[in-house]
């Protein structure tokens, strides 16, 4: 039986990196995109792919993948004890941060894609970087267990 389990934990982890990964991608591409969509001419067929290529990362990639990434998370944690160790509450504040995040750039495509233009490609562009900076600091959490 313990084998088992052994195996089932493996493959929850195993399917848990490998959705982080997509979510992950998805989040590095969609500033980019929006970084090239308001170059694109208001109104334009360009504007137009741009608006399509948002939704389909929204909805094929980012949102299947911030689903199975909690499922499987959570599943995870419940299964090592890790909702009493602190680096998994850093980590867990980390990834909520990170889904609102994943919540924000999924409102600003919406208003893109009514035409509004809020923030300049400069903001854009450094909003890319968050994801990485969050991904270095849970990497860390996960494997060094610093408290």
């Amino acid at each position: 039986m313990q084998e088992v389990l052994s195996m089932v934990y493996l493959w929850l982890k195993a399917g848990h990196v490998i959705f982080v990964i997509f979510w992950m991608a998805g989040l590095f591409m969609l500033p980019r995109f929006f970084v090239y969509h308001q170059e694109a001419e208001a109104g334009s067929p360009e504007e137009a792919r741009w608006i399509d290529r948002e939704n389909k990362l929204l909805k094929i990639i980012l949102l299947p993948s911030i689903i199975i990434v909690w499922l499987l998370g959570l599943a995870l944690a419940g299964s090592i004890g890790a909702f009493a160790q602190g680096w998994f509450h850093a980590k867990l504040l980390l990834v909520l941060l990170l889904s609102g995040y994943h919540g924000y750039l999924s409102a600003y495509a919406r208003k893109l894609a009514r035409g509004e233009r809020p923030l300049a490609g400069k903001k854009l562009r450094l909003l890319n970087e968050v994801p990485g900076v969050a991904a270095a600091i849970i990497v860390v959490l996960v494997i060094v267990k610093p408290f």
